[in-house]
This record gives structure tokens, C-alpha cells and sequence, in this order.
């Protein structure tokens, strides 16, 4: 597993000084986080292809079939199905939304690749990752739109019983769907599961939303918490204070701060809580995140809510751990992460 990793993350300065002879000419840098985006006082916006992009079509030796599909050609919307051969009959359908900050990121990067590949085979489900659009060029709620019109895509197959999609479909348990993802991406999958809980009961039928897992959920907020102010980043670390920052000045409607209700679902103002129809929550949090104690009031908050929840600390290791794999123990722990999923999925 650690083939699939992101140490390009850490930046070698001869990666800069190559990037930098390729550089777009005009305007000046308004925001950025190293490496990974640019943003130019004219709207420009550039993402160096730090983490390489892998087709479908790459071998994964996990007897896990791997393609893309277009959902919505306007937007561009389109998804990464992972489909394991065995075990036989009807699987669980996970929903898979990537990380990045809502700004960078995408379903063929290939650290997400390799994760996701792993995870149909050894988790034993489908697994649906969606691209979504990005930020700044598409703020939230954007993304939002594109996981909840992805979900109702699922459902007009499953309605349809499209030929085209049968590949999937015939192995799909329409009544397992759960919503997940990690950072951002868990933070699309709860507003996304909110925004269908607030929903009819049948409004989903065929499909059953069983649950969500949401792997370090990219939240954030006005006044700091403990391990945002004091949790000491490796060099290699997916998610410093600052990037966090600037991701939520990217991605936020413009004028917002970070007590809107797409980054502090906890702020006066954003939904109660209890009153929110929620399925079951798995809740899987980093021990050396700056986002550990922000995913610990949640889960509090959401306990307090009377919410079925079930939260899991990873020893020793910090955020994205399971798709960067940039500490010795991201391996066992991504094991130990997996057994979890599949034992959420199949309780």
C-alpha cells in the first residue's frame, strides 16, 4: 500500500524550481497552499499535478473491477466505480466523496485509487467515488449540489434498471447506501445525508441511506480550538492551520467567515441538531489532526442530539493518513480502519 503515496506533499525545492519555469506570467498570487493550488488577483487558478492522476484502467491485482462514468455532461460531474468480484450476491453501496479542501483533489488521483480499491475488496462493497467541482471557480454549496445530484442519479439507474449501468447495478444492495468520504469529502457526505434526511421517507426509494462515515471531517470555525492552536505539524502534515484557512477562504460563499453553516455545522444559526434526521454515524478521527478536537465536538454535540454514533480515535497518526501513507504507521492503522468500515457496513 505504501506505493500509493503522497510524499510529493513535502515539497523537494527541485519540484519548485521546475513548477516555477512553467508558471503563468500574469497577476499576482493572491492565495495559496503550497504546491497544491495558486490563485491569481484575475481569477486565475492553478493546481500543479503534484499528485499524479491514474485512468481506470490501471492494475489493481485486488480482483476489483475499476470505471468511469459520466453522471451530468454540463457540469462535468462524473464518478470512479470499484467493484469487487468477490464476496458474491448483493454488496453494500458506498457513496465516496474525495478530500482537498473542496479546491483541490480528484477521484483519479492515485493515492484515492489505491485507497478505494483496497477498501471495495477487503470492506467487501461498491463503491461510487464522485468527482465534484471545485473551488474558488465553483463555491459552496456546489459541491453539495453535485454529491446530492450524484445520489439522485444512483436512484433513476436503480428506478430505470439501465442496461448500460447493469455491470454495477445487478451487484448493487439498493437498501445499503451510505454517504462517506474524508476531510472535505466527509463534509460534503453530512450535508449531503442532511439535506436527504429533511426529506420524505420514500423520497429515496429504491434506496435505503443506512449510514454515513465521515473520516475526518474538514470543519472548521471562528475561534480556535486546542489542537488547531497547539497540534505540531510534521513537514509532511495534509493540513496545517494556514492551508485550512485558506481553503475555507476559497471555498466559502464569498463575504462568509468560518461560522457559516458549510463549516461550522455547530454555529449559532446552522440546524439544531436534534432536529436533523440522521441515519447511523461512524466518525473516524486522527489522533495528531489539527481537526481532532473540532471532530470531538461534533461528536459530542451529536451524542448530545440523541444521534446514533459510533467515533474511532487513530492512534499516532495525523489527517489523510489512509490515502498519503507518510508515517510508519499508516499501514496498520488504514487496516485497522478498513475492518472498521466493513464492520459498520455489515451490522
Amino acid at each position: 500500500m505504501g506505493s500509493r503515496g503522497m510524499a510529493a506533499i513535502s515539497l523537494d525545492p527541485r519540484l519548485s524550481l521546475q513548477m516555477g519555469k512553467n508558471l503563468y506570467q500574469n497577476g499576482v498570487v493572491v492565495e495559496k497552499v503550497e504546491g497544491l493550488i495558486r490563485v491569481y488577483n484575475d481569477g486565475h487558478v492553478e493546481r500543479p499535478a503534484i499528485v499524479p492522476n491514474v485512468p481506470c484502467t490501471v492494475a489493481l491485482e485486488l480482483g476489483v473491477t475499476v470505471k468511469d462514468v459520466v453522471i451530468e455532461k454540463y457540469s462535468n460531474l462524473w464518478a470512479r466505480f470499484y467493484v469487487p468480484s468477490c464476496p458474491a450476491g448483493k454488496l453494500p453501496l458506498l457513496v465516496y466523496f474525495h478530500g482537498g479542501g473542496f479546491c483541490v483533489g480528484s477521484a483519479a488521483w492515485n493515492c484515492y485509487h489505491g485507497f478505494l480499491a483496497d477498501l471495495a475488496s477487503k470492506a467487501g462493497c461498491l463503491i461510487m467515488s464522485v468527482n465534484y467541482r471545485l473551488a474558488p471557480e465553483n463555491r459552496l454549496p456546489a459541491a453539495y449540489e453535485d454529491g446530492f445530484n450524484a445520489v439522485m442519479w444512483v436512484k433513476n439507474q436503480a428506478l430505470n434498471g439501465a442496461g448500460e449501468q447493469k455491470w454495477w447495478l445487478s451487484r448493487c444492495n439498493l437498501s445499503s447506501l451510505f454517504l462517506t468520504g474524508d476531510s472535505a469529502g466527509a463534509n460534503i457526505a453530512y450535508n449531503v445525508a442532511t439535506r436527504l434526511g429533511s426529506s420524505d421517507t420514500t423520497f429515496l426509494k429504491p434506496l435505503s441511506l443506512k449510514g454515513t462515515i465521515l473520516i475526518q471531517p474538514f470543519f472548521g470555525g471562528e475561534a480556535r480550538t486546542g489542537s488547531e492552536n497547539h497540534s505540531t505539524q510534521p513537514p509532511n502534515s495534509a493540513l496545517t492551520l494556514s492551508a485550512s484557512d485558506t481553503y475555507w477562504r476559497l471555498s466559502l460563499p464569498l463575504g462568509a467567515n468560518r461560522d457559516h453553516p458549510c463549516c461550522n455545522p455547530l454555529a449559532n444559526g446552522s440546524t439544531k441538531l436534534r432536529t436533523l434526521q440522521l441515519p447511523p454515524t461512524m466518525v473516524c478521527i486522527s489522533d495528531t489532526d489539527i481537526l481532532k478536537d473540532r471532530n470531538l465536538q461534533f461528536c459530542t454535540a451529536m451524542a448530545n442530539a440523541g444521534k446514533r454514533l459510533e467515533t474511532v480515535i487513530y492512534k499516532g497518526v495525523g489527517h489523510a493518513f489512509q490515502v498519503l501513507q507518510n508515517s510508519d504507521l499508516s499501514q496498520p492503522r488504514t487496516k485497522e480502519m478498513i475492518s472498521h468500515i466493513r464492520a459498520f457496513i455489515t451490522q
